[in-house]
This record gives structure tokens, sequence and C-alpha cells, in this order.
């Protein structure tokens, strides 16, 4: 008989805890992230997002960086809306930068627009500086995965 090689896997309890929202998953003795979860778990329906960046129903891209992640963060907002889910549905983030000096440069005010967006709902995210974006004047573009419970 073969004897499965690799990781064991966590089942976790499908209790109303987890399907009520996502749980915040936080390996023990590690240190608290800020701003930000290491993993996330939820069960239900997913709603996911394209890469969405900061331009308003127009399509006017404000200049400033700030702004930009302010609009880009209101457009997953609506998008979520429009799908069933809220921001405390949220399991992850992925934002891409075309300068990751401006994002650092900014981390309290974006954090400040974060939080006035999304509330203190922080899920798994990841930041990833790229050479440039699609639309030429966009300065982040941000993927979002939300799981609304059943």
């Amino acid at each position: 008989m073969n004897t499965p090689k690799g990781p064991s896997l966590a089942v976790l309890n499908q209790d109303e805890s987890v399907t009520a929202s996502p749980q915040i998953l936080q390996p023990s003795g590690w240190p608290a992230p800020k701003g930000y979860a290491n993993g996330m778990a939820a069960d239900g329906r997913l709603v996911v997002t394209g890469g969405v960046i900061g331009w308003n129903s127009q399509g006017h891209l404000p200049a400033d960086f700030v702004a930009q992640v302010h609009q880009t963060l209101s457009n997953i907002a609506a998008i979520l809306a429009e799908g069933g889910a809220r921001p405390e549905h949220l399991v992850r983030l992925t934002w891409y930068v075309v300068d990751m000096e401006e994002y650092l440069a900014n981390l309290k005010t974006l954090g400040q627009v974060y939080r006035d967006i999304f509330g203190a709902h922080y899920p798994a995210m990841a930041l990833v500086q790229v050479v440039r974006l699609v639309e030429k004047a966009a300065r982040v573009e941000i993927e979002a995965t939300a799981v609304v419970p059943r």
C-alpha cells in the first residue's frame, strides 16, 4: 500500500462561525499582520472582480495616486454590492502598483482611505509592483475576491 506524501490538510468544522463570515487564519506564534490577514477561510458564493482601476463613471482617472486608490476601492465596493456582497465578505485583495515608493510614502493616508470604504476588515492581501498597467495613466489596479455566506 502506498502512503501519501506531502503535507496533511486541516479540515475546518463547518459551524456557523465559519459560514457566517470569513475566518482569519493566523498560525500560532506568528506576528500579527498590520492591515492584512495571512489567510482567510470562508464558505459561500464567490464574487470576483477583474482588475479594477480608479476611473469614475465617466471614465476619468484622477492623476493623484491616493485619489486613484480611493476611487478603485469605491469601484470594488460597488461591484461587490452588485453581486450581493459587502466589504466584510472580502477574503482576498491583490494590489498592482506602478511605484512601490509612492505606495509606501502614502501608507498612513491609504490606511485611512481603506478604512473609510471597507472598515476595519482586512482580508488576505498581496502587493505587487508592475512596470505599467494597461491603462497608461493608472497608478494602481486591484483584484478582489469575496465570499457571500450561504
